[in-house]
């Protein structure tokens, strides 16, 4: 009697069981398709050659936003930099809310992070450990302005530098082609 129960029981037993594994996947596969995309981790610094002891703005690597009302800001911040050698990376907006400018690189005495403030007046810096070395630039309401007279270089003790790595692009990537 009780093989006989259990062999009725057996085929609809399984079937809810699969059936129950089946709609975890459908969630599961639902919930992985809808979630974001995470960002690529940014690729670590490279030891650059620093010559004469000197970095030169070509070798920093700067992103430009602006934490404040006035439109067009990191733009202009943006070409000042570049009129300057630096590689822009972008300029855009940024949801933190900033008055004066913030200079932030991986850390606060980092060189990289020390030379893009000497073009900024009225500057603060702050570091966040990141690992390509990059330095972005926050400018917000209270912008004090450009130091269009700060040198190119700038003194370092060392040979080499940790910086991000040196990108060649095509002539066509450069004109936007």
């Amino acid at each position: 009697m009780l093989g006989r129960i259990f062999r009725i029981a057996r085929t609809p037993v399984t079937l809810l069981i699969l059936l129950g594994i089946l709609c975890y996947g459908a969630y599961w596969g639902y919930t992985n398709v809808l979630a974001p995309v995470p960002p690529p981790a940014p690729t670590p610094c490279v030891d650059q050659s620093v010559q004469g002891g000197q970095l030169k703005t070509g070798q920093v690597t700067v992103s430009v936003f602006n934490g404040g009302d006035r439109k067009g800001l990191a733009g202009d911040v943006g070409r000042a930099l570049r009129e300057k050698g630096f590689k822009v990376a972008k300029t855009t907006n940024t949801a933190e809310k900033v008055q004066q400018t913030v200079i932030v690189g991986a850390d606060p005495k980092a060189p990289e992070v020390l030379f893009v403030k000497t073009f900024f007046k009225n500057s603060t810096v702050r570091g966040d450990k990141r690992a390509d070395h990059s330095v972005d630039v926050l400018v917000g309401n209270k912008y004090g302005g450009f130091n269009g007279k700060a040198k190119t270089t700038f003194a370092v003790k060392s040979t080499t530098v940790c910086l991000p790595e040196q990108q060649t692009a095509s002539p066509s990537a450069q004109l936007g082609g």
